[in-house]
């Protein structure tokens, strides 16, 4: 896997991409990439300055008007090929992914890449269904139709959790529909990034459509956002960091595409499948090491399954595999800093003084203890309004709590600022209607949770965010409305000023 290929080597001239070529970057600061499952640098790299947004702005402004006159047809076909390059180097990208996250390689594998070439044809599929409206006469000899157009240069700011998939979710609505983009990636987790631009290259998209400043927020990140030739930004990270990027976004007038934190709800009515909502539970919050904003995070159980519901999480989770990432048995991987590591390990420990923490609530030691690795952690007793149940911690923590009515399940699903996702379980149609029409979250899943697919939007309610990723209502975003009406009359009208001013 990899093929062997050494990151440094491999972006040796730098780690920003702008016009179709890799380059340093100009603010004088450096950052490393660290593989988190050893705490080792594998990448060292200058970080993106405002002059390497300006570069990379240039170079999509440019190449806008090429690609966006191009035929759908023309476009359709250079995704295609980008799909094919990306499944070509599937083993690069899953090796990528792995080193710079942690993430199993199973995941990886199985996962993200499979999604993301996914993502790209369903794209370029997209790409020849741009349409407007039906041309029609509403108003006595003028016929009306609309146009969907691009809209011009898309500034793009991208989460380290999935590195690889919001470059996808990114940019490939925005191409597809004949923008030019300029994606931030994390600045810790770059690589697979880059290598998506280069894939795009490599598969004949011009240069200049795709580029990647590698930089921090508060540098890059924020002069992308405020830059007077981006049109859109489109965020994906934390709820505060999404107002502070709609506050700048609004100083331009900027259209805006939010997609922000989650606490997704994991809803046992009492006639659920025990063994499948036990075996849901923990793969749904554990999946990614947890760092996944639609995660399970919060179970409310029914009371005449919650003491079966509890120990069967606590038995399977127990039984979770920490390991090597690059080892195909590991189930859970590391999280991506020491840094995030100790931020979990704060709410759990702040926890004990109010819940019980049933397992885990340690970090490992011996082979793992440099790594930034945290064992699968149950938690219970817990009260609504507490810190564990409310805040958003983004690791392997599972909090469980009972409920009576089916009333009461719904409200304390509901009972939190966000609205990205949620399941519900039960095998009682009624019950499993009701959830989906009461629960207030983007997505809800009955007796399941997690699973996407390219053809279904996925974006939130509330403090989730506004706009979706995937799907046809993601093509749809990163386009713009024009009205056209023509008079069908053989002459030109020269008595219209009458109906305004009248006889003069």
């Amino acid at each position: 896997m990899g093929n062997g290929f050494q990151v440094q080597d491999r972006f040796a001239e730098g780690a920003q991409y702008i016009g179709g070529r890799l380059r340093a970057g100009t603010s004088g600061r450096h950052q490393e990439v660290v593989n988190p499952a050893t705490g080792e640098a594998v990448y060292r790299y200058e970080l993106a300055g405002t002059d390497d947004v300006d570069a990379a702005v240039a170079a999509a402004r440019a190449a806008f008007p090429g690609w966006s006159g191009a035929t759908p047809a023309e476009r359709s076909d250079a995704l295609h090929r980008f799909a094919a390059v990306l499944a070509a180097r599937a083993d690069d990208f899953a090796y990528a992914e792995t080193l710079q996250c942690g993430k199993p390689v199973k995941l990886s594998t199985e996962f993200d890449v499979p999604g993301t070439v996914d993502n790209a044809s369903f794209f370029a599929g997209a790409a020849r269904h741009l349409e407007g409206r039906s041309a029609a006469e509403y108003s006595g000899d003028h016929t009306s139709y609309v146009r969907r157009e691009a809209i011009g240069v898309v500034g793009s700011i991208a989460p380290w959790n999935y590195p690889l998939q919001m470059a996808a979710w990114k940019v490939l609505p925005a191409v597809a529909a004949g923008n030019t983009i300029v994606l931030k990636p994390a600045e810790i987790t770059p690589l697979t990034s880059l290598m998506f631009a280069q894939a795009a290259t490599e598969a004949g998209i011009p240069d200049g459509v795709i580029n990647i400043v590698s930089g921090a927020g508060r540098d890059a990140g924020e002069h992308l956002v405020g830059h007077p030739d981006v049109v859109m930004t489109s965020f994906t990270g934390s709820t505060a960091v999404g107002k502070r990027v709609a506050e700048i976004a609004t100083s331009t007038v900027k259209r805006l595409h939010l997609e922000l934190g989650g606490k997704a709800p994991f809803l046992v009515f009492d006639d659920a499948d025990l063994e499948a909502a036990v075996n849901g539970a923990v793969a749904a919050s554990l999946i990614n090491t947890g760092q996944d904003c639609t995660a399970a995070t919060r179970a409310y159980v029914q009371r005449p399954l919650y003491d079966a519901f509890v120990a069967g999480v606590a038995a399977l989770m127990e039984s979770v595999r920490l390991g090597d990432p690059f080892d195909p048995s590991t189930d859970l991987g590391p999280l991506i800093s020491h840094q995030q590591r100790d931020r979990v390990a704060g709410f759990v420990e702040r926890a004990r003084a109010y819940a019980t923490v049933v397992t885990g609530g340690e970090a490992p030691g011996g082979e793992l203890a440099d790594g930034a690795y945290y064992r699968p952690t149950l938690i219970t007793d817990a009260a609504q309004d507490s810190e564990v149940v409310g805040s958003e911690i983004f690791g392997p923590v599972l909090v469980v709590l009972p409920f009576d009515t089916d009333d009461e399940g719904i409200r304390l699903a509901n009972d939190t600022p966000y609205g990205l996702a949620a399941s519900a379980w039960s095998r009682d149609l009624y019950r499993a209607n009701r959830a989906t029409r009461e629960i207030a979250a983007g997505c809800v899943w009955i007796n399941d949770h997690i699973p996407i697919i390219s053809e279904m939007p996925h974006g939130g309610y509330k403090a989730s965010g506004f706009g979706k990723d995937m799907s046809s209502y993601s093509f749809e975003e990163y386009t713009q409305v024009k009205h056209v009406m023509y008079d069908n009359t053989a002459v030109a009208r020269k008595d219209w000023h009458r109906t305004v001013f009248g006889d003069r």
